[in-house]
């Protein structure tokens, strides 16, 4: 039998939160009386009208980017507060009309509903650490950027470099040694060279402050279990801790859902279609589970780095993460012997990975 939930909250209050302003509305689930106001962002007016509302008062607000300060604020105060999953909220497909007034009604009126999927709100040093992480990933994307841009000064005088990999010491000795006779065309070319020079500074100095906090931190545990699996390291173990944080709130089932790793489909009647994986939920995640899925496809020989891990873990973990690696090789095994595309084979990988990973995350020692 299905039960209507059980309203504990008499007034539902959305909140349309921007950089400069804030929009409310509650909605009275008795009488259906509506209180709308434009706020300030500052989190004691707010608070203040929150509480000159009728009755216990539930208080919902898009995840954006204002970050989950105010939430935080509300919930210390004791008024019950949540974060709505943006791309969980139900919109009418006729309704063409967006304003600030309008969102915030829509939002009350899903919470009465009960119809809000919330997002996990963070601890402030959860918030930070992840904040870390994410600086480290956007330095990367600079230095990718600015070898790119040093490369093409090169290419364009047909200048190419042929002694082996490219961004080694022998490499960069190279680099050192180009000189052009147009001053323009030199002071070009410093410039691209010194912006290489000073990101990859800065993304070293970033991976030592990882590292630090890494094995300094309440996410200690948890990095030193997941480091059990291959491609699962330092920087990628954190990041995963990091960026999910209660591992508890997910099964092994879940996981693969929530990194968007599941396949989309369409079925209508006795047809039914998949397609590729979803791409839905955190984006930073899937990406560090399929870079460390092709670990995987090479045959399983532990090296010293792997080996220094399981020491550092318990017996417990390293067991299950030996299981999980010559499981995940086999599953690489399987789908080379099928002809399966490498791409396609790999989001599988990582699928099952992430599986894994909540199980070395969730581990009771």
């Amino acid at each position: 039998m299905w039960e209507a939930p059980v309203k504990t909250h008499r007034t539902s209050v959305g909140l349309d939160v921007h950089a400069r302003s804030v929009v409310a509305c509650g909605l009275d689930g008795e009488s259906g009386e509506l209180f709308e106001r434009r706020m300030s962002p500052d989190h004691k007016e707010i608070l203040e009208w929150i509480r000159a509302l009728p009755g216990s008062v539930h208080v919902v607000y898009e995840a954006g980017p204002t970050g989950f300060g105010l939430a935080r604020f509300l919930l210390a105060a004791g008024v019950d507060c949540v974060v709505a999953a943006p791309s969980r909220i139900q919109r009418p497909p006729g309704d063409r009309i967006k304003t600030d007034a309008r969102d915030a009604r829509h939002l009350a009126r899903l919470l009465h509903l009960s119809s809000i999927v919330p997002v996990l709100i963070p601890s402030t040093e959860q918030e930070s650490a992840r904040d870390l992480v994410r600086a480290r990933e956007d330095c990367r994307g600079d230095l990718v950027s600015a070898q790119h841009r040093l490369t093409h000064v090169l290419l364009r005088q047909g200048i190419i470099y042929s002694g082996g990999k490219p961004w080694t010491a022998a490499h960069d000795l190279w680099l050192r040694r180009q000189r052009f006779d147009s001053r323009a065309l030199q002071i070009t070319y410093d410039t691209a060279y010194e912006t290489v020079i000073a990101t990859t500074e800065r993304l070293n100095r970033l991976d030592t402050a990882i590292a630090d906090m890494a094995a300094h931190s309440s996410f200690t545990p948890v990095v030193t279990r997941l480091g059990c699996l291959r491609g699962v390291a330092t920087l990628t173990a954190f990041g995963l801790a990091t960026e999910i944080g209660e591992w508890d709130r997910l099964t092994g089932r879940s996981i693969g859902a929530f990194v968007g790793l599941i396949p989309t489909e369409h079925s209508s009647g006795e047809s039914r279609s998949q397609g590729g994986v979803s791409k839905t939920g955190n984006a930073h995640v899937r990406r560090l589970l399929v870079e460390a899925a092709w670990h995987h496809r090479k045959p399983y020989r532990p090296g010293r780095e792997l080996v220094a891990r399981w020491k550092a873990s318990t017996p417990k973990a390293k067991a299950r993460g030996h299981q999980a690696n010559r499981r995940l090789h086999a599953r690489w095994e399987h789908f080379d012997e099928r002809g399966k595309r490498a791409v396609v084979a790999n989001a599988g990988i990582a699928r099952e990975l992430a599986g894994w990973c909540w199980s070395l995350a969730t581990l009771e020692e």
